[in-house]
């Protein structure tokens, strides 16, 4: 039996270091969290405010629906490229990477917009859902919890790849999810105060970094499998003075993908999805309704104590 200490010193000397894995995994695990938390927060506060509390039973069903879904895409999807080997490997981690680093860039660019009115959105959702009965709360919270959970468990995939099977990036993704659980409780209860529309910027922004290395690690899988030429041409190569298994090379590696020898196609895809992801991120959004202040887009109601 191997005992922590022993996996911790084997997941060092094979790959990116357990800290590395746990603080990337973490912190993606916090920001979706979060959002998701949000998401039923907002759900559960307009049904309480509306004295509707028999229809919260199915806005939970709906919830764990979704968790279920969420957790066999993943298994699905990472069982699937731990039992093959070789080229076939390389050719689903590519496809995978390929297909998170779009999901996941829709969904950051659709949240950096919608972050402002979503709170608008779900209630006046849930109020047409509530007209039409208990399948449409249960669709509603379904398919807004879904579609927060299908794209972390893309991520996850894609940003796992390079861990060779190591379970520890799931491990920070559990840890996030749960501080994201405590901080929606405090929030729902006024205890805790966040500036939302702050941490949904810093943290979206720190997602499409992470998915510009997911898409180089994709673009080189790719490459290996031969349907992308390039693989020997290398942007540059300063492998014999960076230490890969030092600190710096296994946080670089396990969170950002990041290797001293790069394709010179995995570069310039890097460089470009960056110079563009970011330039529609941080583009300056059309001015907000006058009711909706910037201290209103950064909160949630919750109902009163």
């Amino acid at each position: 039996m191997i005992d922590a200490s022993s996996a911790v010193l084997a997941a060092d000397s094979s790959g990116p270091s357990v800290l590395s894995q746990l603080f990337g995994s973490g912190l993606i695990g916090v920001r979706e969290g979060l959002e998701t938390g949000i998401v039923v927060m907002i759900l559960v506060a307009f049904l309480v405010k509306s004295d509707r509390r028999d229809s919260l039973k199915w806005v939970w069903t709906g919830v764990a629906i979704a968790v279920v879904m969420v957790l066999a895409v993943f298994a699905g999807i990472h069982y699937g490229t731990s039992t093959i080997s070789g080229l076939a490997a390389e050719a689903v981690a590519g496809v995978a990477s390929l297909v998170a680093v779009v999901i996941v860039t829709l969904m950051v660019l659709w949240m950096r917009g919608a972050a402002a009115h979503i709170s608008g959105d779900l209630k006046a959702g849930m109020g047409r859902a509530l007209e039409l009965g208990a399948p449409a709360v249960l669709a509603l919270s379904f398919l807004a919890v879904g579609r927060e959970g299908l794209e972390t468990a893309l991520l996850m995939v894609g940003y796992a790849e390079n861990t060779s099977g190591s379970s520890w990036p799931l491990v920070g993704l559990l840890i996030g999810v749960v501080i994201a659980v405590a901080m929606t409780v405090g929030l729902y209860f006024g205890t805790v105060r966040i500036n939302l529309q702050k941490f949904f910027t810093y943290t979206g922004a720190f997602l499409v970094v992470v998915a510009a290395g997911i898409l180089a690690y994709g673009i080189r899988a790719i490459q290996t499998v031969g349907w992308l030429p390039g693989l020997g041409t290398r942007a540059f190569d300063f492998s014999s003075v960076y230490d890969q298994s030092s600190w710096y090379g296994t946080l670089l590696g396990g969170i950002f993908n990041f290797r001293p020898d790069p394709t010179l196609l995995q570069v310039i895809g890097w460089v470009l999805y960056l110079a563009v992801v970011m330039t529609l991120f941080f583009r300056p959004r059309r001015q907000q309704s006058p009711s909706l202040s910037p201290a209103e887009t950064s909160k949630v109601e919750t109902p009163a104590a």
